[in-house]
């Protein structure tokens, strides 16, 4: 049975939203620093030497940004949340996101049946409450060691009050606020959700486990919604030194998902909550569906290994039974998030088992992008599986397929040719296949031989919208003289939070006029210095500097000067890459490299798949893939498509042309921008043109060409 993904919430490294998550994953934001100190000391605990006793010796990992957390909007006392877990704290914020993002949230409309609504999470264990809870119960130990070591009385039972004073008091809500279970069910009583509500300890499998316990309470009729996931904040000195002694941990500290020199994983710390109902219910109520969960496999690894090493048979095993589950074959999957964890015996065993499942559908080619989140945030233990899978379900809804990083050069097994996978390093546009949707699936493995996989599809093979993360914001005012340009900057409000500037931004540009005789933007971002990009506006204004567009400060004034005219580029413009961030952004773009690739079915690779090729690692590999597209027959309709696709993006925002040029090649391009031609003939005829005239340079030339090419 289909299961929709209505909504999700999600707090990361450097991610306090779902469209900051995504940001970071697209631009490639390494999200891993060093210790803070709201965690614990360095200087108390690192030792370079692994074998240390009681040290670890790492000290990096990702880390969430502090939250103020608003005790009373959840009824939740003040003097509470000492005796409260964070996981718990912050699991509440987080499934309220998820709400809210679905429209089921605080003042939605929208109706549903509270009492249907299950919570189902991955949470590993007892939270990291009990660490501190569990220290203050040493104090006979400190007592007696003290009267060994001769110290008096008094003196001793003030030193064990000042360690005691160290760790957070046992109180009447210490019990609660320390068990992993509560973290569903505080989420269940504060939200008043009357459905199940429990959680699932598959250690780093947990949170994938919760979703298939989610999709089984919604095939069974139990529940019609269900908020399912992973939470993870545990990422004190206990968690490390588990993961040190194992030894897990990146003594160079940085995860290195199938890298060649991958050293083990970096710790991290999330929460991820997904919202999810029966895909038809989903559609019988008008919600929004990022994608469609079609089956997740399970299996365990068995005896043969120890308890903690993993096993590529187990693993396979679950592959196998998600896609017999979900009917999709291995071959259709595009994307795969992998539980890589960056060591190298876990990350070799997970892709000895992915390419024999792979390499059983389909006996050659590569077609399908492996990657891991943990490159970016680290190992977000129970939280892991949910981090991927929102991943992977905003790659099939943006129709981007997600890079990884920190991959210098691939596995040996990851060979673009040889291997069913390849690396994806940079965000490239997720074209359609002929054939089957969009598909991807999401891996994630625990302690104790526990596996999952999960497969997921596109719910619209259209990009629906343009995928803007609200990061950039464009301040516009109009007035009728510079004085009331002055004005403006004046009263626009000082200090604010980032979502408070956005929402300033958007009504400054609400009541923007473009007729008026003076006229000012300004492009901020979230780090921008805001006070000396003003004062350099009002510089401009007065006149006392010419406005920078590099600065992001554009001042205009009268009417526009002339016509708008668009030069449109000829053959020897193109490269690997051209126009790939646009192509991630614009639903236009990707129509129309759609439609260019639509052309070229007879062809034995995609016109897309040459502009936006699998990446590769050596120089030689990339000159090889800069001639394959300086091709004649491949360069002309390739710059026509990523050309034509700027023009619809331009014309979106209402940037159309009044003259249109173009140099050789371009001329056809500029037709098209005139109105002369439609897109199939401009499709084809680029097709057409690049054909003849490769076929011309291989044959003598007939009498009234050029040395070049043609007039067109």
């Amino acid at each position: 049975m289909p299961v929709a993904i209505i909504g999700m919430g999600c707090l990361f490294p450097k991610a306090e939203s779902l469209s900051g998550y995504w940001s970071n994953i697209r631009n490639r934001v390494d999200a891993i620093g060093d210790v803070p100190e709201t965690h614990w000391r360095p200087d108390d605990y690192f030792d370079a030497d692994p074998k240390a006793p009681d040290h670890t010796y790492a000290r990096r990992g990702g880390f969430i940004s502090p939250v103020d957390f608003p005790p009373l909007d959840f009824g939740i006392a003040p003097n509470n949340l000492d005796a409260t877990d964070t996981t718990q704290l912050l699991g509440l914020m987080v499934a309220r996101q998820a709400l809210d993002d679905a429209g089921y949230g605080e003042g939605s409309t929208k109706p549903f049946d509270r009492g249907r609504v299950s919570v189902i999470l991955g949470v590993t264990g007892t939270l990291e409450l009990v660490i501190p809870l569990g220290a203050r119960l040493g104090h006979p130990i400190w007592r007696r060691a003290l009267k060994a070591s001769g110290v008096p009385e008094g003196q001793a039972e003030e030193v064990v009050k000042r360690i005691a004073d160290s760790y957070v008091g046992w109180q009447e809500n210490s019990f609660p606020g320390l068990l992993g279970n509560v973290a569903a069910g505080r989420i269940a009583n504060r939200l008043d959700l009357g459905g199940t509500n429990c959680v699932i300890d598959a250690a780093c499998a947990s949170s994938v486990g919760a979703v298939n316990l989610a999709l089984l309470e919604l095939a069974a009729g139990r529940c019609d919604m269900a908020l399912t996931g992973g939470l993870d904040t545990f990422n004190d000195i206990f968690m490390y030194m588990c993961f040190s002694k194992t030894p897990a941990l990146s003594p160079t500290g940085n995860a290195r998902p199938f890298d060649a020199g991958c050293d083990g994983t970096i710790l991290g710390e999330g929460l991820g909550v997904l919202a999810l109902k029966r895909l038809d219910d989903a559609k019988r109520d008008g919600d929004t569906v990022y994608a469609v969960i079609r089956a997740v496999g399970s299996s365990s690894d068995g005896k043969g290994n120890a308890v903690y090493a993993p096993s590529a048979a187990g693993q396979a095993r679950a592959l196998k039974q998600a896609y017999t589950l979900a009917g999709t074959p291995a071959d259709t999957i595009e994307l795969v998030e992998a539980h890589g964890t960056g060591t190298k015996v876990g990350d070799a065993t997970e892709l000895k088992a992915l390419t024999e499942v792979y390499r059983e559908a389909h006996a050659e080619g590569t077609w399908c992008a492996l990657g891991s989140v943990k490159s970016q945030i680290g190992h977000t233990k129970a939280a892991a599986g949910a981090a991927g899978l929102i991943k992977a379900a905003l790659a099939l809804h943006h129709k981007v397929l997600p890079p990884t990083i920190k991959v210098d050069r691939p596995l040996d097994g990851l060979a673009p040719g040889q291997s069913p996978f390849y690396v994806n390093t940079e965000a490239r546009p997720w074209l359609p296949k002929s054939g089957h949707p969009r598909r991807a699936a999401v891996s994630a493995f625990g302690f104790g031989g526990s596996n999952y996989h999960c497969v997921l599809e596109e719910y619209s093979p259209a990009k629906s919208a343009i995928d803007w993360d609200g990061n950039t914001q464009i301040l516009a005012f109009s007035s009728e003289n510079p004085e009331g340009l002055h004005k403006a900057l004046d009263a626009f409000p000082k200090g604010l939070e980032w979502n408070a500037l956005r929402s300033e931004a958007a009504r400054v540009r609400s009541q923007f006029r473009h007729d008026a005789p003076h006229r000012l933007t300004l492009v901020v971002s979230r780090d921008d210095d805001l006070s000396a990009i003003f004062e350099n506006a009002r510089s401009a204004i007065r006149g006392d500097r010419k406005p920078r567009g590099r600065e992001s400060i554009f001042l205009g004034a009268g009417p526009k000067p002339g016509k708008l005219a668009m030069l449109f580029p000829g053959q020897g413009s193109q490269y690997v890459g051209m126009l790939r961030e646009a192509a991630c952004l614009f639903p236009q773009v990707q129509e129309t490299l759609a439609e260019a690739d639509a052309l070229s079915t007879n062809d034995p690779v995609r016109l897309s798949d040459r502009i936006y090729p699998v990446p590769v690692f050596s120089e030689a590999e990339k000159s090889t893939l800069e001639e394959a597209l300086r091709q004649t027959n491949v360069a002309q309709p390739a710059i026509g498509a990523v050309s034509l696709g700027l023009v619809k993006a331009l014309a979106h925002f209402g940037v159309n042309p009044e003259m249109v040029a173009g140099h050789s090649y371009g001329e056809l391009t500029a037709l098209r921008a005139a109105g002369w031609i439609d897109d199939a003939s401009f499709a084809r005829l680029s097709r057409d043109r690049g054909r003849l005239m490769a076929a011309a340079v291989q044959s003598p030339a007939p009498a009234g060409w050029t040395d070049t090419a043609p007039s067109t």
